[in-house]
């Protein structure tokens, strides 16, 4: 076998290794607890599960809530992509819209909560400016507001991205044809995202069904299936049996969706050319358009801006006198900054070891002579893990490393987030291997360079935008995962996320924010500087 083949199959064996111990086993495992009741195999955890009205109700609430969230999410994803990338807007009032709009990405979605309760409640910020307490923070409606603001950036970055690709002659086409107003916007802008606008529903659907934080601030009594989850495991008297089936039941939305998914897929539009068209103009659209997407990434600004107070004064909501007594006396605490170099630490070693991972699993997938078996394995992977919940997964891991070398150490978490978030850095990979020349590699090897002196003097160098960007992704979503991690810590392995639950039980809320500012500017500062530097590398290719 040619020394070529010998490395791409080292690279595939490793990425199937550390998957069949990483992801295949913990999920079999968690499987086979789900069908263990008092040492023998049975069905008795499932039928509990069906036969508790807790458990169906949770199931219920979490059905209704996300599927409302999730089309509010879609109308306003649609709504202002459509404002970035059809009206006449000015550039940099686009730009705004779309930087504010997944801004809050960059925040973990337990501090969603207690934002809202703090905008929101009888002595909230906002409260207090308008005289009157809007809505109901604990349960439905705070539930709503806070999907809605946490599944919106990836709605919009998914119907953002694919309004690029639709040609924006057809518009002109249908007004020449005589076409109304709707039906050229239903014909030229909505038609052509159906598949788009589909999936975009899908994915808010499940992001809000196996998300954790925000019910763990504000469900109140509105109880869905993340909380039941977690109340099986880690409540007063623990049912792993019950647990692992309701870790399970929680797989179904996941694996409905990516079919529903792949279906969607036939009906997205392709064409063969995208053209440059000026916007047709018209002053009443971009009115609206500028007005009502100024209004929604307000009122996420204005939900998120008690953060940006609450440190800063003496004593809220009785004192308002600005101070930075509390923000330094916390900041400056011992245990915050340990607790913020554990994620420091935890982040960057995802990243690099993440990065890794999914560039081998690229490589391998996209510029390897790897039979289809093979390439079609490692899609599956990023198929299952993009299906498997964050609290299933940390479960699972629970349930295979406990008792082992592995357990209450930065290594688990570390593992846990890279099978976690595997799917979109390497698909990232993915699609930009496949658009290199596939033929740089004979190339080398006909001069005598290695395959793993050409990866890294020509692959990588090419795609080093790429990586940094699958760097980012991986960094900052391990600074401000909560749901993936929250059975796995110790005491000495707490990150800010996950003592931000520990902190909401004493009421320390100026603690919290400081901790969510701390992710927040971290965050920020990293995707500033790596997509710097990708921006520049890619402008040199």
């Amino acid at each position: 076998m040619h020394k070529t083949q010998i490395e791409i199959r080292g690279v595939f064996w490793a990425v199937a290794l550390v998957f069949s111990v990483f992801l295949v086993l913990p999920t079999a495992l968690l499987l086979g607890k789900s069908f263990l009741v008092g040492g023998e195999s049975g069905l008795g955890n499932y039928t509990a599960m069906l036969a508790s009205p807790a458990f169906l109700e949770s199931f219920g609430n979490s059905f209704l809530i996300s599927g409302v969230s999730a089309a509010l999410t879609t109308a306003l994803a649609f709504f202002l992509a459509y404002a970035v990338n059809n009206t006449g807007l000015p550039p940099l009032l686009r730009k705004f819209i779309a930087g504010m709009t997944v801004a809050p990405m960059f925040l973990p979605t337990i501090t969603y909560g207690f934002v809202i309760i703090y905008s929101f409640g009888r002595e909230g910020l906002l409260t207090r400016l308008l005289g009157f307490q809007v809505l109901d923070i604990y349960g439905f409606q705070g539930m709503l507001l806070g999907y809605t603001i946490y599944t919106l950036p990836i709605a919009f970055l998914l119907i953002n991205n694919t309004f690029k690709y639709v040609d924006k002659n057809f518009a002109i086409v249908s007004k020449v044809m005589g076409d109304g107003p709707v039906r050229t916007f239903l014909g030229t802008a909505v038609r052509p995202l159906v598949g788009t606008l589909g999936a975009a529903l899908i994915q808010s659907f499940t992001l809000s069904f196996t998300d954790f934080g925000i019910p763990a601030s504000i469900g109140g009594s509105f109880d869905v299936v993340a909380i039941h989850l977690y109340n099986e495991m880690l409540g007063a008297i623990p049912n792993f049996g019950g647990g692992a089936a309701v870790a399970v039941s929680m797989l179904l939305p996941s694996i409905i969706s990516i079919l529903l998914i792949n279906y969607l897929e036939r009906y997205n539009f392709r064409y063969n050319k995208v053209s440059r068209q000026d916007i047709v103009k018209s002053p009443l659209r971009d009115a609206v358009c500028g007005a009502g997407s100024l209004a929604v990434i307000g009122t996420i600004a204005a939900v998120f801006a008690v953060m940006f107070v609450v440190p800063f004064v003496r004593n809220w909501p009785y004192e308002v006198e600005f101070s930075m007594d509390r923000f330094m006396r916390i900041l400056s605490s011992r245990g915050l900054l340990s607790i913020y170099g554990n994620s420091l630490w935890v982040a960057l070693l995802t990243a690099l070891l993440g990065t890794l991972l999914s560039y081998g699993a690229a490589l391998a997938s996209a510029r390897s002579g790897l039979g289809r078996v093979a390439r079609g394995a490692i899609d599956g992977i990023a198929v299952v893990t993009n299906t498997i919940p964050g609290m299933v997964l940390g479960l699972a891991f629970l349930f295979a490393f406990t008792g082992t070398s592995l357990q209450n150490t930065f290594l688990i978490l570390v593992l846990c987030n890279v099978v976690h978030f595997f799917t979109t850095p390497y698909l990232m990979g993915k699609s930009s291997l496949e658009k290199m020349n596939k033929g740089w590699e004979a190339t080398a090897s006909l001069m005598g360079d290695s395959w793993l002196k050409t990866l890294c003097r020509v692959v990588v160098p090419n795609s080093l935008g790429t990586v940094l960007e699958m760097f980012s992704y991986y960094f900052i979503n391990s600074m401000i995962t909560i749901s993936a991690v929250i059975f796995l810590v110790g005491a000495r392995t707490a990150v800010l996320t996950t003592k931000i639950k520990e902190l909401q039980h004493y009421a320390q809320f100026d603690s919290i924010f400081v901790m969510s500012l701390l992710i927040l500017a971290t965050n920020i500062l990293a995707r500033v500087i790596l997509g710097g530097i990708a921006a520049r590398c890619t402008k040199k290719q």
